[in-house]
């Protein structure tokens, strides 16, 4: 008899921002050239046995260097919700880009889960090729070696079920190992799409964004996302500052800073 569904609650905990324009967000650019910011997120699913972490973004310092600016540290914002990084067991990074495989000594006793084409990528020949390879931050790959031969990574291959209630799907696109995470949630199946989307405007106008290493496989990503999750608005894209403005935050403290996606879209 397969085990029963869990129910997770689901968070997205903003850490950075970078202002930019509409022609920075779409291949081929923007003729409206307006301002169009990105946020930067990780995402907590938590449930009533476990607790997963969805990316770990990247500290004040990369902030620095790549001229983004940090908000708040994710790790105040997991304490907010009451996890302390050290006690984290899994964290599912969606592919290995600096915004999302940072941090990289903040969760000592988490097992990474990533895709085998992500590893593979990250690599291998193509981080030849500049601009490709900056997107990565070479110590965050090395780090990820590392875990490797210290058995703290699960490699998943194209879909798999880790929990019943979550799952990660490969769909490519922005990144070879791209994977998203589908969750079950009071509202039901909900999709952590993370660069499988940077912006709503990215998956719901059919418009590519810039950094990609596949287009159509991110074109194809954007029905895939839509196809796992119960009701469109119920995919949530990786940098869209509306995602803030879409969902309550779960406290006053926290408006602006972390929404809790598992409540009715506002």
């Amino acid at each position: 008899m397969p085990a029963p569904l869990e129910t997770y609650r689901l968070y997205a905990i903003k850490y950075a921002h970078n202002e930019r324009r509409s022609s920075a967000n779409f291949l081929g650019g923007d003729a409206h050239d307006v301002p169009m910011p990105l946020d930067y997120f990780v995402w907590a699913v938590v449930g009533e046995s476990r607790t997963f972490l969805v990316d770990t973004g990247f500290d004040a310092q990369v902030g620095a260097k790549r001229g983004r600016r940090i908000t708040r540290p994710i790790e105040d914002g997991l304490a907010a919700l009451g996890i302390a990084p050290h006690a984290v067991q899994d964290v599912i990074l969606t592919h290995m880009h600096y915004d999302h495989a940072g941090n990289r000594d903040l969760f000592p006793a988490a097992r990474y889960h990533l895709q085998d084409k992500e590893m593979a990528y990250c690599t291998g020949r193509c981080m030849c090729h500049r601009p490709i390879g900056h997107h990565f931050e070479p110590d965050d790959v090395a780090a990820m070696v590392h875990r490797v031969f210290d058995a703290r990574v699960q490699f998943h291959d194209g879909d798999s079920s880790i929990t019943p209630g979550l799952s990660v799907h490969r769909v490519g696109g922005h990144t070879q190992g791209m994977q998203v995470v589908r969750v079950h949630t009071r509202q039901g199946w909900m999709v952590l799409a993370s660069d499988a989307s940077h912006l709503y405007a990215n998956m719901e106008q059919g418009r590519p964004f810039p950094a990609v290493d596949n287009v159509g496989d991110m074109l194809e990503g954007y029905a895939r996302l839509y196809a796992l999750a119960d009701a469109p608005q119920w995919v949530i894209p990786g940098h869209d500052p509306e995602v803030l403005r879409r969902f309550a935050a779960g406290s006053r403290e926290h408006e602006g800073w972390i929404a809790r996606l598992d409540a009715p879209a506002l």
